[in-house]
């Protein structure tokens, strides 16, 4: 007959001594203890961490211990679950040995994993903010490739800029011309524009005052018409 008492009494001192540091005895009836496990370190000393609990039931290690998460430093959510389930499958496979050794080893194990895959996802972020930065720079330089579709798209902004603009233009010359008329609107509007020369003349008594001396004395002006380079038009711009 197994005395189950005995093997959790032996595996418990084995423990302690394991993980002087780490672990600690919560009870004794029933038997129950946590062990915190710590990651290798990481990137810049980083390190992620979980406490587990286990509780020895009456018939372990036939029968597998009770364990829980009670904290964690460091960790994600999801990766708490993967934590559980790999604890699940490391229990199902031990049963009947004593496993407490086992389980932590395999905590450890993939908490070492988990710090390499934070630091792998790190460096991959880093490089994809580099290319982006190299690429954004790149564009700057070289200015966008033209394509029939950006050019499209650029021209209906145009031709739709262009209207807007046509119009803006117009109504700010509608309000600065406003209240000014044209002459033919001038025209259109009196009336008496078109006779207004020839009332002109009915209250001057139709009469024209001319100023003779003006003009020069036909007679004393030397003509020869027969002249072939005479030319009429050259006599008021002799001068004396």
């Amino acid at each position: 007959m197994t005395d189950y008492s005995e093997e959790q009494r032996n595996e418990l001192e084995a423990i302690e001594s394991i993980y002087p540091d780490s672990f600690t005895v919560l009870s004794e009836e029933p038997t129950s203890f946590t062990i915190t496990v710590t990651s290798d370190a990481g990137e810049n000393e980083e390190t992620v961490e979980v406490t587990l609990k286990f509780t020895y039931v009456e018939k372990y290690p036939d029968e597998p211990p009770l364990w829980e998460i009670i904290s964690q430093e460091n960790l994600e959510d999801s990766y708490t679950e993967d934590i559980l389930i790999l604890l699940q499958q490391q229990a199902e496979e031990n049963l009947g040995m004593v496993m407490i050794f086992t389980l932590v080893t395999a905590v450890q194990e993939k908490l070492n994993e988990i710090i390499d895959q934070i630091k792998s996802r790190r460096e991959e972020e880093k490089q994809r903010k580099e290319r982006e930065t190299e690429e954004a720079e790149k564009r700057a330089f070289q200015g966008t490739v033209v394509t029939i579709e950006n050019f499209l798209s650029w021209k209906a902004k145009f031709e739709q800029e262009m209207v807007e603009l046509k119009k803006k233009r117009q109504k700010e010359e509608e309000q600065s011309g406003k209240g000014k008329l044209t002459g033919k609107q001038l025209f259109e509007r009196d009336h008496n524009l078109d006779t207004s020369d020839i009332q002109f003349l009915e209250d001057s008594g139709n009469s024209v005052e001319v100023d003779e001396s003006l003009f020069q004395d036909m007679d004393d002006l030397d003509l020869d018409e027969d002249d072939p380079d005479f030319n009429p038009l050259d006599l008021g711009s002799d001068e004396d």
